[in-house]
């Protein structure tokens, strides 16, 4: 992958920031892509100079179409193509259906979902142009078992998972891969927040008895992002210690 660039949303901290790491140590250009400028181009500047690879950090809300034209604009601008793109943003706003707001359901769909199809639209053109492309979406164990208190997000992550096989199927022919990567509890900022108790009970759901961690799903992401991995497409790879089979 030495060279190529991989532009990963929601990519200053967490399961992003991991990613761009592990594939800043394989020598691929990195787009950081953050709401907030400031730790993007933080993150992106870090990044280069502990790997030497070109990094470039943006600042976009990914649930905004000129934000996420603006970016792919500024990424081949600097780098000429993109070969990789990882839907990675994602955020929560929980609460159960009887008291979930208008607001709660439109802010996670329009991040979690509308933010992976705008990207998703802006690499396919970019990538049909050199015939390549790995495009990985960041799902969740809740797309297939649900979560009480998540309508929202499993919704999310269920159309998530729909999307990723759609486009598969229609970019295939391009020489482009579409995959999805479903953590289950993974041990981030955000998961952090959840009570002692939910923890627990996560906890003994796992058979690996133990929660997963950022290297966990970025091992997975950057696996689908190999070109030796280029016969897989329009599948869901889950890391989630056995947590669903």
């Amino acid at each position: 992958m030495k060279g190529q660039t991989a532009i990963i949303t929601g990519s200053a901290r967490g399961i992003g920031r991991t990613t761009a790491e592990e594939f800043a140590k394989r020598g691929v250009n990195v787009v950081i892509v953050d709401i907030d400028e400031s730790i993007a181009k933080e993150s992106a500047e870090e990044i280069k100079e502990q790997f030497g690879v070109a990094s470039l950090g943006v600042k976009a809300d990914v649930s905004k179409p000129e934000d996420v034209k603006v970016l792919f604009e500024e990424a081949v601008k600097k780098f000429e193509k993109v070969e990789i793109l990882v839907n990675n943003a994602g955020i929560t706003r929980d609460n159960l259906l009887i008291r979930m707001k208008d607001e709660e359901w439109d802010a996670v769909l329009n991040i979690n979902l509308k933010g992976a199809f705008l990207c998703s639209r802006e690499a396919v053109k970019v990538m049909s142009k050199i015939k390549y492309g790995r495009i990985i979406n960041i799902a969740s164990v809740v797309a297939f078992i649900g979560n009480a208190g998540q309508v929202n997000y499993s919704a999310s992550k269920a159309g998530l998972v729909a999307m990723t096989k759609t486009i598969a199927k229609e970019y295939a022919s391009r020489g482009i891969t579409v995959n999805a990567v479903a953590p289950g509890f993974i041990q981030t900022a955000m998961t952090d927040k959840l009570p002692d108790k939910v923890k627990e009970e996560m906890l003994r759901m796992i058979p690996l008895s133990r929660f997963g961690t950022t290297q966990d799903v970025a091992n997975a992401i950057i696996f689908l992002a190999l070109p030796e991995s280029g016969y897989i497409t329009g599948q869901v790879i889950h890391v989630n210690g056995g947590m669903y089979m």
